[in-house]
């Protein structure tokens, strides 16, 4: 490589260092370097191989380079463009997930209708594709086709990619079922703090599946029993009730699982148990009770519905760039309790009557939001479990408190570390005290202002830190978003179409 590319490169590495919160010590021991090393990488003084570039992405969770193509993919965003037209919100990024493993509960082949064209669901299929299961897209690309093998060889699976995706932790549920023993790898995903999955293994065991875990890897060992009583999940999570349904699908039984979650993603799941032939009832609640088939091998054609979070960030687009904008097929049960603080900040919007999303069950409507003059709420933002407002839509109020009158307080009591990124709004001119780890002072109007940066390495935060360049007045630069296409599908794109200017380009 030349002296330039290695300078290049080493400034790619130190930014996504700092913006992990690694010191280079930190990163050497991830890499089983000395500290001087990492200096020297960085500076652009070392020769590096590919091999060790990959190996630093996966260390930092941050594509420094993309094999096979030019390189990161970088946003340049001019600002201060009011939007306008209507754009249709996408289908569930959490939902397919989900989906994509509980395939792996059937025999027959599945079809999911509109998949999100992800990043975090090609993680998936690579790690599905690698154990054996056929998939294709179909249907000019918009739906996929997933047809599982006899066995599953999981000896075979794409470690890397599995390590990419928190999603990974759900296949416990399906293998338990399919497997006497069998590994994983660690699962991964956005750089929100500490997270265990002890929530997952108090459940899971009451199926007989044991885990111990040694060198980034878990290993499973079943001893199949039948839950007893009922299980009361110790955390009231997305995952873990996905995970609990997914091992209740194919006990061949009556499970009670309380303490659920009844979050979109968690509803979807059960709507595709459904068409699988597992009953379920309680859904929406806190409790479910799954009657669960001992053997599933049906062709399902199934179309999950419209994902609450991409349309609560493409209101926050609206509302940031003081902005028309109507936003279809928007899911109206996942976001009743955000449009009610909005109402109350002074948000200007139309609702259309509701219909039914292709599932059948979801009810959505389209949205107009309005410019419109926000004052701050007189009580703090917080998250709560469904139905109450959605963790992941927290972020999103840190940008349009921004532009509201006042001070607001959010409190982001979930995730260790993402309130710490929301910060990152205040290189856009943004005025956002940390009080601690999980509460943000946000102080407005804001006068935005252009900047480059690195994106943020949270999946939401970063689209924050992109809606603050749409408002800002000048060129912005927001480097290395492959967090944002591990959830949105076509974001800068779609977004120009409805008169954004957005230009996506690489530079190594």
């Amino acid at each position: 490589m030349s002296d330039d590319y290695l300078v290049r490169i080493g400034k790619l590495i130190r930014d996504a260092r700092q913006h992990r919160g690694w010191t280079q010590t930190q990163l050497a021991e991830a890499l089983g370097t000395s500290q001087s090393a990492v200096n020297r990488i960085e500076r652009g003084n070392q020769n590096i191989s590919l091999e060790m570039i990959a190996r630093i992405g996966e260390a930092l969770d941050s594509e420094i380079v993309s094999l096979g193509y030019a390189g990161p993919m970088h946003l340049r965003v001019v600002g201060r463009r009011r939007l306008s037209g209507s754009i249709d919100v996408k289908t569930s990024k959490n939902a397919c997930v989900a989906l994509l493993c509980g395939s792996l509960l059937n025999k027959g082949r599945t079809v999911l209708r509109r998949v999100a064209r992800i990043e975090e669901v090609f993680r998936l299929l690579e790690v599905l594709n690698s154990i054996g299961v056929r998939t294709r897209w179909i249907n000019d690309g918009v739906d996929l086709e997933i047809v599982p093998p006899a066995e599953l060889d999981l000896d075979g699976m794409d470690a890397e990619a599995a390590r990419r995706t928190r999603s990974i932790i759900m296949f416990l549920g399906p293998l338990l079922h399919r497997m006497d023993r069998f590994r994983l790898p660690y699962a991964g995903g956005c750089d929100l703090g500490t997270r265990t999955i002890e929530p997952h293994m108090i459940a899971l065991r009451r199926f007989g599946l044991d885990i111990t875990a040694t060198e980034g890897i878990y290993h499973a060992e079943v001893t199949r029993t039948a839950p007893d009583r009922p299980i009361v999940l110790t955390e009231r999570g997305d995952t873990v009730t996905e995970n609990a349904l997914l091992a209740a699908a194919r006990h061949d039984g009556v499970t009670v699982i309380r303490n659920a979650s009844s979050n979109y993603m968690v509803q979807d799941l059960c709507f595709f148990l459904e068409a699988l032939g597992v009953r379920v009832d309680g859904v929406g609640t806190t409790t479910l009770t799954v009657h669960g088939v001992p053997t599933i091998d049906v062709d399902v054609d199934y179309s999950p519905s419209e994902d609450p979070v991409e349309a609560m960030s493409l209101l926050a687009a609206a509302v940031v760039t003081e902005s028309e904008l109507t936003i279809r097929r928007v899911p109206i049960e996942f976001l009743e309790i955000e449009l009610a603080v909005l109402e109350e900040m002074g948000l200007d919007h139309d609702r259309s009557a509701e219909y039914a999303a292709d599932n059948g069950r979801t009810r959505l409507i389209d949205l107009t939001v309005r410019p419109s003059k926000l004052e701050a709420p007189i009580d703090k933002i917080h998250p709560m479990p469904f139905p109450g407002l959605n963790i992941d839509n927290v972020p999103f109020f840190a940008a349009i408190a921004a532009v509201a009158q006042g001070k607001t307080l959010i409190h982001d009591w979930v995730y260790d570390n993402r309130a710490i990124y929301l910060t990152d709004l205040n290189r856009l001119g943004g005025r956002l005290q940390l009080l601690d780890p999980h509460r943000v002072l946000v102080e407005g109007p804001t006068r935005w202002r252009a900047a480059e940066m690195m994106c943020p390495p949270a999946l939401r935060p970063a689209v924050v830190v992109l809606l603050a360049m749409m408002a800002a007045e000048g060129t912005s630069v927001l480097r290395n978003v492959y967090v944002i296409n591990r959830g949105y599908e076509d974001l800068a794109e779609r977004l120009n179409s409805v008169g954004a200017q957005i230009e996506i380009f690489r530079d190594i």
